[in-house]
């Protein structure tokens, strides 16, 4: 394995990352939709580098430290360091553990946010680095295992934020309701205007009536291949992700 790499993340801040745990577009994104509120406690689930709270640390004031959590310990390792590197001790934690089973307080939380792995077993070829499988496949995090965390951790009233590939909708929402969170607000995301989507980005709340949301797709590319607006403004101030 290549040894860690720090990053810009822009304002002067890194991200540190490794070939096992890194970032991509998918990261960025749910970061700006999920919008956490200043008094949001917040958990993000399998947080892997850390890059969503290292973002809501850079550009919000958060009034309650944030919860970090992966069952990898190096992943672990990465956001601490970034936190350290930062002088952010003190505003988010890395939680080593399994999100099926937290030694988090439950129904505290207003915010949950999960990466899930995209991926069920069979479904494409594992490698010999179990901890890249473990990022990608439903080996240890399925859609419905992050939903019930989320269910768990959440206040009534609070939101979860989730991303994943638009042909998993279905599963999403099943897993979402069936933890008694509605999903209330959807996204989806094109490379480029008119193109099939690649990705989805939900938010569902728990406790709360149904009635779902659909937003404007948003594509990341203008015709011509240059970036559109709200794509520049999303990789400001550091190296555009894989």
């Amino acid at each position: 394995m290549e040894p860690n790499r720090r990053l810009p993340l822009g304002g002067g801040f890194s991200i540190y990352v490794s070939d096992r745990h890194t970032f991509g577009t998918d990261a960025i994104l749910l970061s700006q939709f999920a919008a956490p509120k200043p008094r949001d406690r917040i958990c993000d689930l399998g947080t892997g580098c850390g890059i969503l709270p290292l973002l809501w640390l850079r550009d919000r004031t958060l009034l309650s430290p944030i919860d970090g959590v992966d069952i990898q310990p190096d992943a672990c390792a990465l956001f601490e360091k970034s936190l350290r590197e930062n002088r952010w001790e003190g505003r988010a934690a890395a939680v080593c553990g399994d999100l099926r089973a937290l030694p988090l307080p439950m129904g505290r939380y207003g915010l949950v946010t999960c990466n899930p792995p995209y991926r069920r077993p069979g479904c494409g070829k594992l490698c010999k680095d179990e901890g890249k499988n473990i990022a990608r496949f439903e080996l240890t995090c399925t859609v419905s295992d992050a939903a019930k965390s989320a269910g768990r951790l959440l206040k009534t009233g609070g939101r979860f934020c989730l991303c994943h590939l638009p042909e998993r909708l279905a599963d999403c929402m099943q897993a979402m309701r069936a933890a008694g969170i509605e999903p209330k607000r959807l996204r989806l995301v094109e490379q480029q205007a008119g193109c099939a989507p690649w990705l989805l980005l939900l938010e569902g709340i728990k406790g709360a009536k149904n009635g779902l949301q659909i937003l404007p797709s948003l594509a990341l590319k203008q015709p011509d291949g240059r970036d559109t607006e709200e794509a520049r403004l999303l990789y400001a101030g550091f190296e555009a992700p894989s």
